[in-house]
């Protein structure tokens, strides 16, 4: 079907073009073969070639396969941003395994409820993780790897890479229907989900990327690799990174001075980062004029970024940022903006091989006209194969091959779509995606609260703050730093309030539901009242 947006595509890409079907340990096999001597990690003083990368996973895999590791296997991933992850990564790819993601920063709540539902096997991690498993009742239960660099103990990662055995199976893997990931994703109703998303979703936005922007294979690029590898948006960056032969320079957690460091160090020419990057450079007091030169493309997801962010850094360093969309469910890339004809505030137009349209909130069957908004629907071979174990979510999102995202959008005449609304509640500070219910339960846990409701407002650094309006129990007081420190121990920094209210009451509905909106919209007026940010 032809679409507006095709029109914009550059010379040479088609609407439509070939995946090939393999799985995601091809991509790395495929670039040891045809550049074994380019380096492929980089992770602070430590390098591996494409060869040397490739025979590590091998070794590590056939490491795994001996001790009882096999096709199916729920594999959960613990690991920053390192040679580490991507080693085990692609050694379970090796396999034919599953990827669990687990976020580092999880606490061992959040990690219970995760390896409970995954049915995960094993668990790689940093021995930093250990109290974790111990205080869930884990340790002993997984068949655990510690992958510290340093460490050489029995079943550590690199132990059993040193062990060199030669029984392996052959790859057996059906890209199409095997998963690959489970990427836990949270959901409205506070429930985290597995998305099941097999190497032929991930391997089909690999080459979705590619071909939309002209197929040029440049080897000797150098990609910074900001974005962290347990969220869906820097695991794609990676396997793009990998499939191009390009380097991958390690970068375990945000630190801005730490990203000066590597650029100076390094000189990256690839950028893909959040919102919240960009901005922390434009403002860090060591930033000289020849900083940046070496960056050739910057790239910027996870949430929406500001324009005047997108111009200053533009202004600075010549380099035009691609915005992009995705969502977990989409592998992620679904829509980016073309290089050659960007719409500042656009997510841009939908990638080769993908559908999108907007439908009406009501159906969801009737498709909208240029400037109405509705829903976003997309179809594409990127859309995941549905939620692990939730076969009745994954009815309500998926629809005679559509993928329903929950986002109100808007298309214009040229096909360029644009966001004007999340999905109902949704946070998301600086880059990372908060539910409300997730941090609203913990909050409800202490012993003084008597209600508790959780939303975002307005930050000029992070894009969103999560703030709490509480309503104390009778005859008891807390301050706003204990409930800060409640929610510290118990949840990922990020989801954690930084700004705390006491209120006597709340707004509610007439049948008792709190009216979170209205407590938006309160902020809002109080936004416009002080003529700036909130927070």
């Amino acid at each position: 079907m032809k679409r507006p947006w095709h029109r914009w595509y550059l010379e040479g890409v088609f609407p439509e073009v070939e995946i090939p079907c393999i799985s995601l340990y091809q991509l790395l096999e495929r670039s040891a073969q045809d550049y074994p001597q380019r380096p492929a990690v980089i992770d602070g003083d430590r390098e591996w070639t494409y060869a040397q990368l490739q025979t590590d996973v091998e070794r590590l895999a056939a490491a795994l396969y001996s001790r009882g590791a096999r096709k199916g296997d729920r594999i959960a991933i613990m690991l920053p941003n390192s040679a580490e992850y991507i080693l085990a990564y692609y050694a379970v790819h090796r396999l034919g395994g599953i990827v669990v993601q687990v976020n580092p920063m999880y606490q061992p709540s959040e990690l219970d409820y995760l390896l409970q539902d995954s049915e995960a096997e094993w668990f790689i991690a940093y021995r930093e993780q250990a109290a974790k498993l111990e205080q869930i009742g884990y340790a002993g239960k997984l068949f655990t790897i510690w992958a510290d660099p340093e460490s050489f103990e029995e079943d550590s990662l690199y132990r059993l890479i040193s062990e060199r055995h030669n029984s392996m199976p052959p790859l057996e893997v059906d890209p199409r229907e095997d998963i690959a990931v489970l990427q836990y994703t949270g959901g409205t109703t506070g429930r985290s989900k597995g998305v099941m998303l097999t190497h032929h979703n991930l391997v089909a936005t690999v080459y979705q990327g590619f071909t939309f922007g002209g197929g040029v294979r440049r080897v000797e690029e150098r990609i910074l690799g900001m974005p962290p590898l347990f969220h869906v948006y820097g695991m794609s960056r990676m396997n793009g990174t990998i499939f191009n032969a390009q380097a991958y320079i390690c970068l375990p957690r945000f630190d801005v001075d730490t990203v000066l460091k590597l650029i100076r160090k390094h000189r990256p020419t690839g950028f893909p980062a959040v919102p919240t990057v960009y901005i922390a450079l434009l403002n860090h007091p060591d930033l000289q004029p020849g900083d940046l030169d070496c960056i050739k493309t910057c790239g910027s997801g996870s949430a929406p970024l500001p324009v005047e962010v997108m111009q200053e850094f533009e202004r600075k360093t010549g380099v035009p940022i691609i915005e992009g969309y995705g969502l977990s469910e989409t592998s992620p890339g679904t829509h980016v903006n073309p290089s050659t004809r960007r719409k500042p505030g656009s997510i841009g137009i939908p990638l080769p091989n993908t559908d999108s349209k907007i439908v009406d909130m009501e159906t969801g069957m009737r498709e909208l006209p240029p400037g109405e908004p509705g829903e976003l629907i997309i179809k594409g071979p990127q859309v995941m194969k549905g939620y692990w174990k939730k076969p009745e979510e994954t009815a309500a999102v998926l629809r005679d091959g559509w993928f329903y995202t929950g986002d109100l959008a808007t298309m214009d005449e040229d096909g360029y779509f644009y966001i004007v609304g999340r999905k109902k509640d949704l946070i998301i500070a600086g880059g990372y995606n908060v539910y409300p219910i997730e941090v609203e339960e913990v909050i409800y846990q202490h012993p003084a609260v008597a209600e508790a409701v959780v939303y975002g407002v307005p930050d000029s650094y992070r894009g969103e703050t999560v703030k709490a309006a509480i309503v104390t129990r009778q005859n008891t007081q807390v301050a706003a730093e204990e409930i800060i420190a409640w929610c510290n121990e118990r949840l990922a920094r990020y989801k954690v309030p930084r700004i705390v209210e006491f209120r006597a009451e709340l707004p509610k509905t007439t049948v008792g539901k709190i009216l979170r909106r209205t407590l938006l919209e309160e902020e809002q007026q109080r936004k416009l009242a002080k003529g700036g940010e909130v927070g």
